[in-house]
């Protein structure tokens, strides 16, 4: 398999140098294609056709999305290979092309935002201690910008100015993309910032580095429970998606939207209009030229 491992660091570094691919993302792209080459007992870069045949057969009992993530990395490989001269060939034509399909996002309506967040305020009521405030500032920067959970937990102690009432962040891809921040958003923060130290590297630190994503999960799922909304259904991704979805809800323009997620292709963001078709129907029903009679629209049959 050393030969497999070699060519897959080398594409690694190249995604790493040229696309500028995040580090989660190598990570998965590596775990991908080191599973593959064992399965293959070694021979994935000099895989043959009936080799991804098998490869895909493999794949049967995995979920549609998995298949196709999978079978998109080995393409992208076996194109690398062709490219620096590792193959004439490129036999990833064979891999599965299942179409992943888009699952909805779990939401949450603003009743079940209203319960989470009555809950922190009831809780710095009683004790306004440290952890109640981190996790006051978790909330409001999830469901109040949108942040992604790996962005919010290794902010950087001084990423926030007094003066700016927005973020510069480096996201997915290592893309820059302006964050706006509410003034609820800002009190939380100074309030839990006072708190840290002035020398500390992360601004929700955590012994030597910073808080965990699995931590903050734990953390909004047990606010979830004791605000009565089902743990199940609350996550700090599910709170990105309420972002979304109450922004759209209140008219935000799709491509701000875009921008602010940090979505490259304006089709992620577009899975956001699902939730809003009553508002649509109503928007056309008030604001088109029909609706008013500005435009003759009697059907006349023959």
């Amino acid at each position: 398999m050393s030969g497999d491992i070699a060519l897959i660091e080398r594409f690694l570094e190249m995604l790493a140098a040229e696309a500028g691919a995040a580090r989660n993302t190598l990570i998965a792209y590596g775990t991908d294609l080191r599973a593959a080459s064992e399965t293959l007992d070694g021979r994935l870069s000099a895989a043959t056709k009936d080799d991804l045949v098998k490869l895909g057969e493999d794949w049967v009992s995995l979920a549609r999305s998995s298949v196709a993530r999978k079978a998109s990395v080995l393409r992208r490989f076996f194109a690398f290979l062709a490219e620096e001269g590792h193959r004439t060939d490129d036999p990833s034509d064979a891999l599965p092309r299942p179409g992943a399909a888009r699952t909805l996002p779990k939401i949450l309506g603003h009743g079940d935002v209203d319960r989470l967040f009555a809950e922190i305020e009831r809780r710095i009521g009683l004790d306004p201690s440290p952890p109640t405030l981190r996790l006051a500032a978790f909330v409001e920067l999830l469901y109040g910008s949108g942040l992604r959970a790996t962005e919010l937990v290794s902010l950087p102690r001084h990423a926030f100015r007094r003066d700016q009432p927005f973020l510069i962040l480096r996201g997915k891809g290592g893309r820059e993309r302006l964050v706006p921040i509410s003034d609820r958003a800002r009190v939380a923060v100074r309030a839990w910032a006072a708190t840290v130290p002035e020398d500390s590297l992360w601004l929700f630190p955590s012994g030597k580095n910073h808080v965990s994503r699995v931590r903050l999960h734990q953390l909004i799922k047990a606010l979830a429970a004791d605000a009565g909304v089902p743990p199940e259904r609350v996550s700090p991704h599910v709170l990105r998606h309420a972002f979304a979805t109450h922004l759209l809800e209140g008219g935000a323009d799709l491509r701000a939207l875009q921008t602010m997620l940090g979505h490259a292709d304006i089709s992620t963001t577009q899975i956001y209009t699902h939730v809003d078709s009553r508002r649509l129907v109503e928007l056309v029903n008030a604001r088109h030229p029909l609706a008013d009679g500005s435009v003759d629209g009697t059907i006349r049959l023959p």
